[in-house]
C-alpha cells in the first residue's frame, strides 16, 4: 500500500481491490467515527453507510456493479417533489384541484384566498416540471456516465468522509485483470487515526479474510446436518 496526502492506494488485482477497501471501512468501524470528536461537527453516520454501499465487494465486478453504484451517486439529487414522493402527474392533477378551487374563491368574492390558492397551483406545476426534469436528465446521466464516461475517467465515489476512485490498469504478464484503487479519509485527524489502525492489521494480520456473499440458499438446504468435526490437536492450522 501507498500512502501520501492524497490517500491509501493500492495495485493489484480484484481480490486487492477488494481487501483494502474493506481494511478502511474496518478502520473507520473501530475508530467509531459516527461518535468521535470530529463528528460533532458533521453526521458520519450516513456518509459511512454511503461508503459501506459503494465500497467494491467479492461478488461484483467492476464493469457492471461498481459501475452502476457510481452512475446513482452521482446522479442528480431528488427534488421536492420527489423527496415528497410524488410524481409529476400527481402534482398537475393537484395544481389543477388548486386552479379550480381559486376559481370559486372568485366567485365567492374571497379575492385574497384565490390568489394564495392560485399560487399553490403555480408551484404545484413548478414541482412537477421540475421532477419531470431531474428525472429526464437522470437518465440521461446514467446512460453517458456508464457508456462514455467510465471509459474516460475512473470509478469515483465522494462524500463528506471518504474520497475514493478506481482505476482499469494494463493486464499483466499472466492476462488477469489489474486495478488502482486510491481512497482518502477527507478528515485529517481520522485519516491519521486509520493510517494507525492499517499500521496495526500490517503488523497483526498475516492472512485478511476478504468477505463473502453469504448463500442463503445453500445455508438452508444443509440446516440441521451435522457440523464438521473439530480438528484434534496434532491438526496444524492453515493461518498464521
Amino acid at each position: 500500500m501507498e500512502e501520501s496526502i492524497s490517500g491509501f492506494k493500492v495495485r493489484g488485482d480484484w481480490g486487492d481491490i477488494v481487501e483494502h477497501g474493506e481494511r478502511i471501512t474496518r478502520a473507520l468501524r473501530e475508530i467509531d467515527v459516527h461518535n468521535s470528536e470530529q463528528a460533532a461537527d458533521a453526521d458520519y453516520t450516513a456518509a459511512f453507510e454511503e461508503w459501506e454501499e459503494w465500497r467494491p465487494k467479492a461478488h461484483e465486478t467492476l464493469e457492471s456493479d461498481v459501475s452502476e453504484k457510481t452512475a446513482d451517486q452521482a446522479s442528480v439529487e431528488e427534488g421536492k417533489g420527489e423527496k415528497a414522493g410524488k410524481g409529476p402527474d400527481e402534482d398537475i392533477k393537484t395544481a389543477g384541484e388548486k386552479l379550480s378551487e381559486s376559481y370559486e374563491r372568485l366567485e365567492d368574492d374571497d379575492a385574497e384566498a384565490a390568489v394564495g390558492t392560485w399560487k399553490e397551483s403555480i408551484d404545484y406545476v413548478a414541482r412537477a416540471a421540475d421532477s419531470a426534469g431531474r428525472k429526464a436528465l437522470r437518465r440521461v446521466e446514467d446512460t453517458v456516465y456508464q457508456n462514455v464516461m467510465t471509459q474516460l475517467a475512473p470509478y469515483y465515489f465522494d462524500n463528506e468522509l471518504v474520497s475514493a476512485n478506481i482505476q482499469q490498469s494494463a493486464r499483466n504478464g499472466d492476462s488477469s485483470e489489474q486495478f488502482v484503487f486510491e481512497i482518502n479519509v477527507n478528515d485529517d485527524e481520522l485519516k491519521e487515526e486509520v493510517s494507525d489502525r492499517l499500521a496495526e492489521y500490517e503488523d497483526e494480520i498475516d492472512r485478511w479474510h476478504v468477505e463473502v456473499e453469504k448463500d442463503t440458499d445453500a445455508a438452508e438446504a444443509i440446516e440441521g446436518a451435522e457440523p464438521p468435526p473439530e480438528p484434534d490437536d496434532n491438526s496444524k492450522s492453515t493461518t498464521n
